[in-house]
């Protein structure tokens, strides 16, 4: 890991300082396995293409409604205080999975994660020195396997232990837009799944600053939850609340946390070597 000495800076258009962190790297913070290589955006252009990524995905394939001072990419406000995690192809090179992770110390910069837009965090304070805020997670429609998406938690999760962090939080997306229609019904039914078992204890959990009336819709339905949310709760992680309505993304937003020390010892095993 590759120590940067330089304090994080808005983006330049020539390149993309960084903070005092030990970020994952053999040479030019780069790793290759299995056909994809993983790294951490150094310049402005790499953010792009992941900005790119994820505007075909959450604009084209999700409908979502975003507001962007780029056209054709999803940029926010929170992406200049972001490192972003990036997988490519080996082959075309093409960014295929993307993470931006907002330390500790940037999200104190910027005044706020992105999580509190949605949730009230209040009993999360405890955690804030040590806890990384996790957002835009996607990956490629054509790889959509187990490889990318364990080489990008493989990444996260080094990257926490070398910098002394021990949690993550973010917000899961629930698709809520089938066939055109708005189905609220689907997240209520994942809800009710998720908090029979995976709950986070009263200290840690958090309100939906516009919550989805859960209660009132039907949670009966025989539906799965998304890939990337079955993903985190293999590795321990808790949901904290019920979800949140994101109307622009047309989804229901569920609050969760991972901690390191609850990952289990198969995934220990796997990402840590422990």
């Amino acid at each position: 890991m590759k120590e940067l000495p330089n304090p994080t800076f808005p983006l330049s258009p020539v390149a993309l300082p960084r903070g005092s962190l030990h970020r994952q790297t053999q040479d030019h913070a780069q790793t290759q396995r299995g056909g994809i290589e993983v790294s951490w955006a150094r310049h402005l252009d790499e953010v792009r293409a992941a900005q790119r990524l994820r505007h075909d995905i959450f604009a084209g394939e999700m409908g979502a409604r975003l507001s962007t001072t780029v056209p054709g990419h999803d940029v926010d406000l929170f992406d200049d205080y972001c490192e972003h995690l990036l997988v490519r192809d080996q082959d075309s090179k093409q960014v295929i999975g993307t993470y931006r992770v907002l330390t500790p110390e940037q999200a104190q910069r910027i005044g706020s994660t992105y999580s509190e837009l949605e949730f009230d965090l209040t009993r999360l304070r405890a955690l804030r020195e040590r806890m990384v805020e996790l957002g835009r997670s996607c990956v490629h429609p054509d790889f959509r396997h187990g490889g990318v998406i364990m080489a990008l938690w493989g990444a996260l999760t080094e990257f926490m232990v070398r910098n002394k962090l021990d949690t993550m939080i973010g917000c899961a997306s629930i698709p809520m837009l089938h066939n055109g229609v708005v189905r609220g019904d689907v997240a209520a039914s994942i809800w009710r799944q998720v908090r029979e078992k995976h709950l986070a204890p009263i200290e840690h959990q958090v309100w939906p600053r516009l919550p989805l009336p859960v209660e009132e819709l039907d949670s009966h339905l025989d539906v799965e939850p998304p890939a990337l949310i079955k993903g985190y709760l293999r590795l321990g992680a808790k949901v904290l609340g019920a979800p949140a309505w994101d109307p622009d993304f047309n989804s229901a937003d569920l609050p969760m946390m991972m901690r390191i020390a609850d990952l289990p010892a198969r995934y220990r095993k796997h990402f840590l070597g422990a």
